[in-house]
């Protein structure tokens, strides 16, 4: 084992960090994985208030993801529907554009779970409420930002043909 990541962790012993956007998103993020040395995935507890979202609803065309929820509940978005979630519910996210996602907290009680993702990149991230695409090198989502080479943001809409442009 090494000295510097031990591989076990106490899930109360995760400091949060808070993080928002706008009035919708805001949630408690704690990073896990690195803590524990994990190396190819990634592992984060999020704490999300009533009312909230942490991320856009989004579909990873290169990284799995699962949540488990540790306490409350809400609703979960996927694809063109809605599930209700609750504590002890395991949720498979794989990846690719079929299955767009975003866990909201519509209860009066924080939401509490746990996010493990596999760490592959480059990843691309499509977000269909916005029609938007990202594309991420260098270091996957949720990984090191600093450690990233590339990240783009950009309009479905503004997509140009292979050739365009080219002599």
């Amino acid at each position: 084992m090494n000295e510097t990541f031990p591989s076990i962790l106490n899930i109360d012993e995760v400091p949060l960090e808070e993080w928002k956007h706008g009035d919708r998103f805001e949630a408690k993020l704690g990073a896990i994985g690195r803590r524990i040395g994990a190396r190819k995935l990634g592992y984060r507890l999020v704490v999300l208030p009533p009312g909230k979202v942490a991320w856009p609803f989004h579909a990873h065309y290169v990284n799995e993801e699962m949540f488990y929820i540790l306490e409350g509940g809400g609703t979960l978005r996927l694809g063109d529907g809605t599930h209700s979630i609750r504590a002890g519910d395991v949720i498979a996210i794989p990846p690719g554009p079929e299955t767009p996602h975003q866990i909201v907290n519509d209860r009066d009680a924080d939401l509490k779970y746990l996010c493990v993702s596999t760490m592959e990149e480059p990843d691309i991230v499509e977000m269909p409420d916005s029609g938007k695409i990202g594309i991420m090198a260098g270091s996957p989502p949720g990984g090191d930002k600093s450690a990233r080479k590339l990240t783009l943001y950009l309009s479905k809409a503004a997509a140009k043909d292979y050739w365009e442009g080219e002599l």
